[in-house]
Protein backbone atom coordinates (compact mmCIF):
# COMPACT_ATOMS: atom_id res chain seq x y z
CA UNK A 1 0.00 0.00 0.00
CA UNK A 2 3.07 2.27 0.56
CA UNK A 3 3.77 1.85 -3.06
CA UNK A 4 0.30 4.15 -3.88
CA UNK A 5 1.43 6.38 -1.51
CA UNK A 6 5.04 7.06 -2.36
CA UNK A 7 4.10 7.77 -6.02
CA UNK A 8 1.00 9.79 -5.10
CA UNK A 9 1.40 14.05 -4.79
CA UNK A 10 -2.53 13.32 -3.94
CA UNK A 11 -4.61 10.47 -2.78
CA UNK A 12 -7.52 11.04 -5.60
CA UNK A 13 -9.76 8.46 -6.93
CA UNK A 14 -7.13 6.94 -9.06
CA UNK A 15 -5.14 5.93 -5.29
CA UNK A 16 -8.57 4.82 -4.18
CA UNK A 17 -9.13 2.52 -6.73
CA UNK A 18 -5.38 1.26 -6.43
CA UNK A 19 -5.12 0.55 -2.81
CA UNK A 20 -8.31 -1.30 -2.77
CA UNK A 21 -6.97 -3.25 -5.78
CA UNK A 22 -3.86 -4.19 -3.99
CA UNK A 23 -6.06 -5.33 -0.84
CA UNK A 24 -8.26 -7.18 -2.51
CA UNK A 25 -5.58 -9.19 -4.27
CA UNK A 26 -4.17 -9.87 -1.26
CA UNK A 27 -6.93 -9.96 1.48
CA UNK A 28 -9.97 -10.75 -0.66
CA UNK A 29 -13.49 -9.47 -0.45
CA UNK A 30 -14.65 -9.51 3.29
CA UNK A 31 -11.70 -8.31 4.69
CA UNK A 32 -11.17 -5.32 2.35
CA UNK A 33 -14.73 -4.01 2.44
CA UNK A 34 -13.84 -4.04 6.61
CA UNK A 35 -10.56 -2.69 6.04
CA UNK A 36 -11.53 0.42 3.43
CA UNK A 37 -14.02 1.23 5.54
CA UNK A 38 -12.05 1.11 8.49
CA UNK A 39 -9.59 3.31 6.56
CA UNK A 40 -11.93 6.18 5.39
CA UNK A 41 -13.58 6.22 8.46
CA UNK A 42 -10.86 7.12 9.99
CA UNK A 43 -9.18 9.65 7.92
CA UNK A 44 -12.75 11.79 7.58
CA UNK A 45 -12.32 11.42 11.54
CA UNK A 46 -9.03 12.62 12.01
CA UNK A 47 -9.52 15.37 8.75
CA UNK A 48 -12.09 16.66 11.46
CA UNK A 49 -14.82 16.08 8.81
CA UNK A 50 -16.46 12.37 9.98
CA UNK A 51 -19.77 12.97 8.20
CA UNK A 52 -17.84 12.65 4.58
CA UNK A 53 -17.41 8.92 5.22
CA UNK A 54 -20.23 6.93 3.39
CA UNK A 55 -20.70 3.53 4.44
CA UNK A 56 -22.79 2.12 1.13
CA UNK A 57 -20.06 4.15 -0.81
CA UNK A 58 -17.22 2.40 0.39
CA UNK A 59 -18.71 -0.72 -0.02
CA UNK A 60 -20.34 -0.14 -3.30
CA UNK A 61 -16.68 0.84 -4.64
CA UNK A 62 -15.12 -2.13 -2.90
CA UNK A 63 -17.60 -4.80 -4.61
CA UNK A 64 -17.55 -3.51 -8.00
CA UNK A 65 -13.27 -3.29 -8.07
CA UNK A 66 -13.62 -6.94 -6.62
CA UNK A 67 -16.21 -7.51 -9.60
CA UNK A 68 -14.01 -6.36 -12.43
CA UNK A 69 -10.81 -7.99 -10.93
CA UNK A 70 -12.10 -11.35 -11.09
CA UNK A 71 -13.06 -10.79 -14.42
CA UNK A 72 -9.75 -9.76 -14.94
CA UNK A 73 -7.11 -10.95 -12.57
CA UNK A 74 -3.97 -8.88 -13.67
CA UNK A 75 -1.10 -8.39 -11.53
CA UNK A 76 -0.20 -4.90 -13.16
CA UNK A 77 -2.44 -2.32 -11.55
CA UNK A 78 -2.13 0.12 -14.81
CA UNK A 79 -3.12 -2.86 -17.16
CA UNK A 80 -6.14 -3.06 -14.74
CA UNK A 81 -7.14 0.63 -14.68
CA UNK A 82 -6.27 0.39 -18.50
CA UNK A 83 -8.81 -2.63 -19.12
CA UNK A 84 -11.63 -0.90 -16.80
CA UNK A 85 -11.66 2.67 -17.55
CA UNK A 86 -15.43 2.82 -16.21
CA UNK A 87 -14.20 2.41 -12.56
CA UNK A 88 -12.64 5.78 -13.39
CA UNK A 89 -16.03 7.45 -13.73
CA UNK A 90 -17.20 8.18 -10.44
CA UNK A 91 -20.71 8.76 -11.13
CA UNK A 92 -21.05 4.74 -12.13
CA UNK A 93 -22.62 4.18 -8.34
CA UNK A 94 -25.71 6.06 -10.15
CA UNK A 95 -26.00 2.88 -12.91
CA UNK A 96 -27.12 0.92 -9.35
CA UNK A 97 -28.51 3.89 -6.92
CA UNK A 98 -30.96 6.23 -7.26
CA UNK A 99 -29.17 9.69 -5.77
CA UNK A 100 -31.80 9.96 -3.71
CA UNK A 101 -30.68 6.76 -2.06
CA UNK A 102 -27.19 7.46 -1.36
CA UNK A 103 -28.12 11.03 -0.37
CA UNK A 104 -29.95 9.24 2.96
CA UNK A 105 -28.82 8.89 6.47
CA UNK A 106 -29.48 5.28 6.25
CA UNK A 107 -26.73 4.87 2.74
CA UNK A 108 -24.40 7.45 4.63
CA UNK A 109 -24.39 5.43 7.94
CA UNK A 110 -24.98 1.96 6.92
CA UNK A 111 -25.29 -0.61 4.10
CA UNK A 112 -28.01 -0.09 1.66
CA UNK A 113 -28.59 -2.53 -1.37
CA UNK A 114 -28.85 -1.06 -4.69
CA UNK A 115 -32.22 0.17 -5.60
CA UNK A 116 -31.56 0.62 -9.65
CA UNK A 117 -30.15 -2.60 -10.21
CA UNK A 118 -27.91 -4.99 -8.61
CA UNK A 119 -24.37 -4.95 -8.12
CA UNK A 120 -22.27 -7.39 -10.42
CA UNK A 121 -21.02 -10.31 -8.34
CA UNK A 122 -17.52 -9.97 -7.10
Amino acid sequence: MTEVMATADRFGHREHLHVTWLALRRFGLPETISMVSDGLRSTARYAGVPQKYHTTVSRAWVVLIAHHLANAPVDDFDVFADGNPGLFDKRLLMRFYQPSTLASEAARTGWVEPDREPLPEA
